[in-house]
């Protein structure tokens, strides 16, 4: 069990860190009793107190509320300048590792160009600098089914013609489906 030493123990900081405060909810002791909310609601509260005691000629009352507004005004300034900090801090890093993953690539991409250009002088190439791609490389000829010959006679009892059989019928016989076969040029 832990200690009530260890339990009592508090942050001794006066002001709790950064982003936290901008919607941490605080009690304010002011002139007019306590006022709590966020370092915003707060701020216009005051602000609205000392504009009633502006208006109803109580300088003194105007001031203290001027002060107390103003003291929560620093406190959250202060507090979403450390909010920015650490985003300019989070976005300078992740611009430093994007770069570094851009070199990397770019040291890839190298790599394989040169491992490419090896490849093709290895192979009796041309030796040129620049990589084979697909719209460069030669066309294979399209490869084309042999055509089937015309039944010469049709006594193995199909209706439709040709070794293909099936219902599609016509001088090109029929594919296994019964539809008819594309005819070749």
């Amino acid at each position: 069990m832990k200690s009530s030493r260890s339990r009592s123990r508090k942050n001794r900081n006066n002001r709790p860190s950064g982003g936290n405060i901008i919607n941490r909810v605080f009690d304010s002791s002011g002139p007019e009793g306590k006022v709590r909310g966020t370092p915003q609601q707060i701020i216009d509260k005051y602000q609205q107190l000392h504009r009633d005691a502006v208006l109803s000629g109580d300088r003194v009352n105007a001031e203290n509320f001027a002060q107390h507004a103003e003291h929560y005004l620093r406190l959250l300034a202060e507090a979403q300048r450390e909010v920015e900090a650490k985003r300019e801090e989070q976005e300078r890093q992740n611009r430093e590792r994007q770069a570094e993953r851009d070199r990397e690539r770019a040291e890839r991409l190298k790599a394989q160009e040169a491992a490419a250009n090896e490849g093709s002088t290895d192979q009796g190439g041309e030796g040129s600098s620049l990589v084979e791609t697909p719209e460069n490389a030669p066309k294979p000829k399209p490869k084309r089914k042999p055509r089937k010959p015309k039944a010469a006679d049709q006594s193995d009892g199909g209706n439709g013609g040709g070794n293909g059989g099936g219902n599609g019928g016509g001088e090109e016989g029929g594919d296994k489906n019964g539809g008819a076969t594309e005819a070749a040029e």
